[in-house]
């Protein structure tokens, strides 16, 4: 069985590796409240004087991300833009005299900086159930075509799917009209998907995750079949909100565990999607701010250069080795998957001379991407480091290796 091959644009999600997700809307306006507690949330309550988002793009970019993703409408119902389908958004706020355009702010401000533009969107909402099914339906597609029409080119459109078991969306019709009005958008998890969510909150993958699945008709519009189908982990940079509370300052993650997750999602070959709540003000804390700062420095003191290793092929494996003496305690993997995924086995060994080699770890999947922490190990002469394939196919698949020496963490 042939293995499914990516699209462009899945690879370029890959590429990408890493995310910020901005939680934003009138719940940043009533931290008291949870998802569907069903409590009224006054739209009078919105108003982030201060709201910048060229902030929360530079703090994206310091942190070493290259895509973002806003909540245009989450589970209240409110819209962050000027919806003729709804009186319950930033049109019946006092911010900017109800003339304000939240998404409008945010997708310039992405694309002026070069990141991957995305827009999250809750299909379900409070009091959906008093409309009929076609018209909520009706009210769904001209939402979504309001922000795939108003913002230019929209790279990302992530659907939760909290909250829609009660409601049969009529799938076929919502995905024709956004693959129709823009052909090239990634759609995350839902109906007709591009990606999908790893199946927890907590940015973790599990040790080896295949891009390769089997999609059952249950799931998708499309009937069932095998997809290649990259997942993203999603989690949160105060680990118990998504948006933004006066209460919970203290709890921001530490770099070294945000350093951890990356290791635990890009590392496992999907993508991290980290969430951060701007206040009400409409700005991202200065405590977030500077953790994501110091975490976008540590990954590129850790990542950016490599050891000066020599590394070649030899029967189908690779080989590293070295001159002078290196220490090593990370190997990073990266598999060439335009032609899908082919991997289907590798093994870590550690070689010296004509002893045993000592294998110090293995796995089934490379993937984009793939970092491995090892016991540090020293490299000279004959003591080498030997990575060994297993692959479906004739042809050996193209497997690149870095190694790196970071000790400290």
């Amino acid at each position: 069985m042939r293995n499914p091959k990516p699209t462009a644009m899945q690879l370029r999600f890959l590429d990408w590796e890493f995310g910020l997700f901005f939680h934003f809307g009138i719940r940043t306006f009533f931290d008291d409240r949870t998802d569907w507690d069903g409590k009224p949330m006054d739209a009078a309550a919105f108003d982030p004087r201060a709201l910048d988002c060229r902030q929360w793009v530079n703090t994206a970019q310091a942190a070493g991300a290259r895509y973002c993703v806003l909540t245009a409408k989450h589970h209240d119902g409110f819209a962050l833009w000027q919806s003729k389908y709804t009186n319950y958004g930033v049109a019946s706020s006092p911010w900017k005299d109800g003339k304000g355009d939240v998404v409008e702010e945010f997708t310039a401000a992405c694309r002026a900086a070069g990141l991957g533009v995305g827009l999250y969107y809750s299909p379900a909402q409070f009091g959906s159930a008093k409309k009929a099914p076609r018209d909520y339906d009706d009210y769904f597609i001209g939402q979504i075509t309001e922000l795939l029409t108003g913002y230019g080119k929209i790279d990302y459109l992530w659907f939760d799917g909290c909250g829609c078991e009660g409601h049969r969306f009529d799938r076929a019709r919502i995905v024709k009209t956004i693959r129709s009005l823009q052909p090239d958008i990634l759609l995350f998890n839902l109906w007709d998907p591009d990606t999908r969510w790893v199946g927890n909150e907590e940015g973790v993958a599990p040790f080896d995750l295949p891009c390769t699945v089997t999609l059952p008709a249950a799931e998708i519009c499309t009937g069932a079949q095998r997809r290649f189908l990259p997942f993203e982990c999603d989690c949160k940079l105060r680990p118990d909100r998504w948006f933004w509370s006066a209460k919970d300052a203290d709890s921001v993650r530490p770099v070294e565990n945000l350093m951890g997750l990356y290791e635990l999602s890009v590392g496992r070959g999907g993508n991290l999607l980290l969430n951060v709540g701007p206040d009400d003000c409409g700005r991202i804390p200065d405590r977030d701010a500077a953790v994501l700062a110091s975490f976008g420095a540590r990954l590129k003191k850790d990542f950016e250069t490599s050891l000066p290793v020599t590394v070649r092929r030899k029967r189908g494996a690779l080989v590293a080795s070295s001159k002078t003496p290196l220490y090593v305690d990370t190997v990073e993997l990266r598999e060439d998957l335009s032609g899908g995924e082919r991997v289907t086995s590798f093994s870590v060994e550690y070689c010296d001379g004509g002893r045993t080699p000592a294998t110090l770890i293995a796995g089934r999947t490379v993937g984009h991407r793939r970092i491995l922490r090892i016991p540090t190990v020293l490299l000279e002469g004959p003591r080498t480091l030997r990575i060994s394939f297993d692959f479906t196919g004739a042809k050996t698949p193209d497997v690149t290796l870095r190694l790196f020496q970071r000790a400290e963490l």
